[in-house]
Protein backbone atom coordinates (compact mmCIF):
# COMPACT_ATOMS: atom_id res chain seq x y z
CA UNK A 1 0.00 0.00 0.00
CA UNK A 2 1.77 3.02 -1.04
CA UNK A 3 0.78 6.91 -1.94
CA UNK A 4 3.11 8.65 -4.33
CA UNK A 5 2.93 12.42 -5.05
CA UNK A 6 4.41 14.13 -7.87
CA UNK A 7 4.02 17.20 -9.37
CA UNK A 8 6.07 19.72 -7.10
CA UNK A 9 8.84 22.08 -8.26
CA UNK A 10 10.38 25.29 -7.90
CA UNK A 11 8.10 28.26 -9.41
CA UNK A 12 8.40 32.25 -8.97
CA UNK A 13 5.17 34.11 -7.31
CA UNK A 14 2.20 33.88 -8.84
CA UNK A 15 2.80 30.77 -10.55
CA UNK A 16 0.93 27.13 -11.11
CA UNK A 17 1.59 23.66 -10.21
CA UNK A 18 -0.56 20.69 -10.38
CA UNK A 19 -0.11 18.36 -7.73
CA UNK A 20 -0.75 14.35 -8.10
CA UNK A 21 -1.23 11.16 -5.85
CA UNK A 22 -0.77 8.00 -7.14
CA UNK A 23 -1.86 5.34 -5.43
CA UNK A 24 -0.63 1.46 -4.99
CA UNK A 25 -2.59 -1.07 -3.74
CA UNK A 26 -5.30 0.69 -2.69
CA UNK A 27 -8.45 2.72 -3.71
CA UNK A 28 -9.86 6.46 -2.78
CA UNK A 29 -13.38 4.99 -4.61
CA UNK A 30 -15.78 5.33 -1.60
CA UNK A 31 -13.46 7.09 0.78
CA UNK A 32 -12.52 10.67 2.10
CA UNK A 33 -9.18 12.20 0.45
CA UNK A 34 -6.89 15.02 2.05
CA UNK A 35 -3.66 17.32 1.11
CA UNK A 36 -1.48 18.41 3.78
CA UNK A 37 1.38 20.52 3.80
CA UNK A 38 4.83 21.05 6.55
CA UNK A 39 6.38 24.45 6.04
CA UNK A 40 10.00 25.12 6.24
CA UNK A 41 9.39 26.05 9.72
CA UNK A 42 7.43 22.74 10.54
CA UNK A 43 4.15 24.02 10.53
CA UNK A 44 1.65 21.25 9.93
CA UNK A 45 -1.92 22.22 8.53
CA UNK A 46 -4.35 20.63 6.60
CA UNK A 47 -4.69 22.44 3.19
CA UNK A 48 -7.47 20.57 1.00
CA UNK A 49 -9.86 17.49 1.60
CA UNK A 50 -12.66 16.25 -0.73
CA UNK A 51 -15.36 13.54 0.65
CA UNK A 52 -16.83 10.63 -2.43
CA UNK A 53 -19.86 12.96 -2.82
CA UNK A 54 -17.09 15.54 -4.44
CA UNK A 55 -17.71 17.71 -1.32
CA UNK A 56 -14.85 19.89 -0.97
CA UNK A 57 -12.59 22.09 2.54
CA UNK A 58 -9.98 24.44 1.53
CA UNK A 59 -7.77 26.15 4.35
CA UNK A 60 -8.20 29.92 4.70
CA UNK A 61 -4.79 30.34 3.56
CA UNK A 62 -5.63 28.97 0.42
CA UNK A 63 -9.18 29.48 -0.56
CA UNK A 64 -10.01 30.64 -4.14
CA UNK A 65 -6.31 29.71 -5.10
CA UNK A 66 -6.05 25.83 -5.02
CA UNK A 67 -8.43 23.77 -6.32
CA UNK A 68 -8.73 19.89 -5.29
CA UNK A 69 -10.02 17.31 -7.58
CA UNK A 70 -10.25 13.27 -7.99
CA UNK A 71 -10.62 11.32 -11.13
CA UNK A 72 -12.47 8.34 -10.12
CA UNK A 73 -11.84 6.28 -13.31
CA UNK A 74 -7.92 6.78 -12.64
CA UNK A 75 -7.97 6.09 -8.93
CA UNK A 76 -6.19 9.34 -8.22
CA UNK A 77 -6.94 12.57 -6.94
CA UNK A 78 -4.94 16.49 -7.70
CA UNK A 79 -4.55 19.45 -6.15
CA UNK A 80 -3.99 22.88 -8.41
CA UNK A 81 -2.00 25.50 -6.97
CA UNK A 82 -3.14 28.56 -8.86
CA UNK A 83 -1.42 32.09 -7.95
CA UNK A 84 1.11 30.57 -5.28
CA UNK A 85 2.76 32.86 -3.10
CA UNK A 86 5.84 32.54 -0.87
CA UNK A 87 4.59 31.72 1.96
CA UNK A 88 3.05 28.43 -0.47
CA UNK A 89 6.30 27.30 0.24
CA UNK A 90 6.01 23.40 1.52
CA UNK A 91 6.02 19.53 1.45
CA UNK A 92 2.78 18.50 0.11
CA UNK A 93 1.86 15.30 1.34
CA UNK A 94 -1.50 13.24 -0.16
CA UNK A 95 -3.34 11.16 2.09
CA UNK A 96 -5.91 8.63 2.63
CA UNK A 97 -8.89 9.77 5.35
CA UNK A 98 -11.25 7.57 7.64
CA UNK A 99 -14.69 8.11 7.38
CA UNK A 100 -13.86 10.79 10.49
CA UNK A 101 -10.99 12.56 8.36
CA UNK A 102 -8.04 10.93 10.31
CA UNK A 103 -5.20 10.40 7.82
CA UNK A 104 -4.16 6.95 7.89
CA UNK A 105 -2.09 6.34 4.28
CA UNK A 106 0.34 9.17 3.90
CA UNK A 107 2.71 9.51 0.99
CA UNK A 108 6.66 10.87 0.86
CA UNK A 109 5.42 14.18 -0.08
CA UNK A 110 6.54 16.81 -3.04
CA UNK A 111 8.27 19.67 -2.28
CA UNK A 112 6.41 22.92 -3.67
CA UNK A 113 9.21 26.53 -3.36
CA UNK A 114 8.07 29.65 -4.34
CA UNK A 115 10.43 32.90 -4.48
Amino acid sequence: VQLVESGGGAVQTGGSLRLTCTAVGLTFEGGNQGWYRETPGNEFELVSSIAPDGSRWYADSVQGRFTISRDDAKNTPYLQLNSLKSEDTAMYYCTKDDAWWLPYVWGQGTQVTVS
